[in-house]
């Protein structure tokens, strides 16, 4: 068996190798050529797996590391015939936490009392239900809206409209789709920001970008008919649209479920997929990193940098994720690193000129 994977899936190397002959490339420069006598690829979201890139290959089965597979032509490889399966929730937990600690963080700024919010959650899969979780843990109230899960004959699920009007926090957690019986591209649109007029929630997106209208956020807040918004998922990423990263609250670079253990769980379900695939009995040994010990004094001054106006985030440890899109010196800027069982958070702001608003928020264990 010949395997293609992508060079930045952490961990795998060593393990990928049980199953068989393994072929390391950047995600984004793996070419048709690569591909044509290759059995399994695994990718993430940098590989656009379609027609051009398979067609003619060998490939039977596609496996992307992450929980979202909007790179995916699903359509096509069905036709195909080739077989594709993603890694829901790996990472979903990590996104609870960055909403819980987004929501803390406002009430430390006394911008918000986290208490008694009603916590307006739109997508309950894996990832919707760990936002619950952790929001209900600091005693929130939460208003569901899934339409499949809804339809589905479970009880407990609201409309969006209901959702706009009712909830003092709206977050979003769905796939980006286009098609099927409830598309999600532009979701949060200039008709769901109307209807928020009267509660003026703060509108927090951690699914994908083209979820919610962008243009449409940007004219809510400018007539303060949201209160804010926490941006992590973003349109046309890395190009980002400037305007919304000066009028966000906080801004992230699609990191909200960048964790260690999101990382050990999508490489391990991946190397699981291949074998069950396949039908091999292969046992895989994929841990998160040990914490360092001295990580909870870990300074501000390892997180941050600032080269030629840009701002750039270190990796604090194997679960922080580097950046450098060209950031505002003084836009809030919030990056959490995640590991796994979290006992508390431990919130430390940075007063390095000249990042004045930057919070860096790390996750303390028992």
């Amino acid at each position: 068996m010949k395997l293609i994977i992508d060079n930045a899936i952490p961990f795998i190397k060593g393990e990928a190798e049980k199953l068989g002959e393994t072929v390391y490339k950047c995600g984004a420069d793996i070419t048709a050529t690569d591909v044509r006598d290759a059995d399994v690829l695994i990718v993430r979201t940098r590989t656009r797996c379609d027609r051009a890139l398979l067609e003619g290959s060998k490939v039977r089965l596609v496996v992307t590391a992450t929980i979202g597979f909007d790179h995916i032509d699903t359509a096509w490889l069905a036709e195909a015939g080739i077989r594709w399966t993603n890694c829901p929730g790996c990472n979903a937990a990590s996104v609870g936490q960055y909403v819980a600690c987004c929501l803390l963080r406002l009430q430390q700024e006394k911008m918000l009392e986290v208490r008694n919010l009603t916590i307006g959650v739109v997508g309950v899969g894996h990832v919707g239900t760990e936002v619950v979780a952790a929001v209900e843990r600091l005693g929130c109230s939460v208003l569901l809206c899934d339409p499949f899960r809804a339809e589905a004959g479970e009880e407990g699920f609201v409309e969006l409209k209901t959702i706009a009007e009712q909830a003092d926090v709206v977050t979003f957690h769905t796939p980006l789709t286009t098609d099927g019986p409830y598309p999600t591209h532009h979701l949060a649109n200039a008709d769901f920001f109307s209807a928020c007029r009267a509660k003026q929630p703060l509108v927090i997106n951690a699914a994908r970008g083209g979820v919610v209208d962008e243009q449409a956020l940007l004219a809510a807040i400018e007539h303060k008919h949201v209160k804010g918004a926490i941006i992590d998922t973003w349109e046309h990423e890395p190009q980002i649209d400037q305007r919304l990263l000066e009028k966000a609250i906080f801004a992230t670079p699609h990191i909200a479920g960048y964790s260690a253990d999101g990382k050990t769980n999508g490489t391990r379900m991946s190397l699981q997929a291949v074998a069950d695939f396949f039908g091999l009995d292969i046992a895989f040994n994929i841990l998160p990193p040990a914490l360092p010990d001295d990580y909870r004094c870990l300074r501000a001054t390892k997180t941050l940098r600032s080269v030629s106006g840009q701002y750039g985030a270190k990796e604090v440890s194997d679960a922080f994720r580097a950046t450098s899109w060209q950031l505002s010196a003084t836009q809030r800027v919030l990056v959490l690193s995640h590991k796994r069982e979290v006992a508390s958070h431990l919130f430390i702001a940075c007063n390095l000129a000249p990042f004045r608003h930057i919070l860096v928020t790390f996750n303390t264990f028992k």
